[in-house]
């Protein structure tokens, strides 16, 4: 953590077995034991098994894994839509496990939203009726949550519907209702659980760019689900990479990409495009005489592919990597493409904190 702020969710040694006698499984040596092993000895099955992280205020935070990793579980366990086994769970520095029934439903209603792969809508209810649901459920009166819903419904590009029904929209349209519906009651997290995996690919892609500018212009703080890997590369500040219930890695996007924590992560990223999501901080190295003064400026967190450009377009043999007027370093060809190759020294070696 960048400072001692607390963060939106504390997660610490999360368990949720699934079983008969499930608690005896967490802290004993059955903990140890494969999942298959597990099944075949106690009949239980570990979805999530000893997780911990924490979510930052304002990041989006990737859970990605097969199907049967666990994540789908650990998001619904974030507001006890799944009762955890054991561990500890917080928000905003608040017991989530110690909640009562009143103060479980202020979280779902208030603090933490939910946007469901099954979109969930009314049927009978138009879609600016959809988005002011929730507000509805707090009390809020009619001429102001049909405002509120009016706001949302074109802020997520859906202006003009407002009086159609959902069985009247497509699936991109849908989604977008669904989200809107989230933000009406200004939550201080979003959780999506698999939200665009039902959709077709040019509208998936839509609804990622949805997502990204929601998080641009807002802020606001996402756990978001996903099987796909190039969704949590484009979406992700970092991501939780899980197999098995348990975490595997945990880090930037160009952490996993770049320095593999194992050989199952190391075959997950295999074909990902490396120049795509590597920065020329990974990449750069300190100046020689001379370099310091010319080429082409590229900002730190500019891809590699975008590096390999600039210095291309340029003609010249270097480019500078700028932070505020500050040189950091400089970018070559052969450098450039030793990461590219995945041959250089490696992100946790190379990478300057800027």
């Amino acid at each position: 953590m960048s400072e001692a702020r607390t963060p939106v969710f504390s997660v610490r040694n999360l368990w949720k077995v699934f079983g008969p006698k499930a608690e005896r499984v967490p802290g004993s040596e059955l903990a140890e034991l494969p999942a298959a092993e597990l099944r075949e000895r106690t009949g239980c099955t570990a979805a999530v098994r000893d997780v911990s992280f924490d979510v930052e205020k304002g990041e989006v935070f990737v859970v990605m894994g097969l199907s049967g990793s666990g994540k789908s579980t650990l998001v619904r366990c974030l507001t006890r839509l799944i009762e955890p086994t054991s561990g500890t769970l917080a928000i905003d520095g608040e017991d989530v496990l110690a909640m009562d029934t009143h103060r479980l439903r202020e979280l779902r209603r208030h603090r933490a939203a939910m946007v469901f792969q099954h979109f969930g809508l009314l049927p009978h209810r138009t879609v600016l009726d959809n988005v002011a649901y929730g507000l509805e459920i707090q009390g809020l009166g009619k001429a102001e949550r049909r405002a509120k819903a009016a706001e949302l419904v074109e802020k997520v590009g859906l202006a003009g519907l407002e009086d159609r029904r959902p069985s009247q929209l497509s699936g991109g349209q849908q989604q977008r209702v669904g989200l809107a519906r989230a933000l009406a009651v200004d939550p201080s997290v979003l959780l999506f659980d698999e939200p665009f995996s039902a959709l077709d690919p040019l509208i998936r892609r839509e609804m990622q760019d949805e997502v990204v500018r929601l998080h641009r212009e807002e802020g606001r703080t996402m756990v978001f689900i996903t099987h796909d890997l190039s969704e949590a590369l484009r979406l992700g500040t970092r991501i939780a990479l899980m197999r098995d219930g348990g975490i595997v890695q945990l880090g930037t996007p160009e952490e996993i990409v770049g320095s593999p924590a194992d050989d199952y992560v190391r075959e997950f990223v295999r074909d990902v495009p490396r120049e795509q999501v590597l920065t020329v901080a990974t990449a750069m190295r300190p100046p020689t005489a001379g370099e310091s003064e010319s080429g082409p400026a590229l900002r730190p967190r500019a891809t590699v592919s975008e590096a390999i450009e600039a210095v291309s377009r340029s003609g010249g043999p270097v480019a500078r990597v700028m932070d505020d007027g500050r040189l950091l370093g400089v970018v070559d060809h052969a450098c450039l493409l030793d990461v590219v190759a995945g041959t250089g020294e490696g992100i946790a070696a190379r990478e300057v904190t800027v």
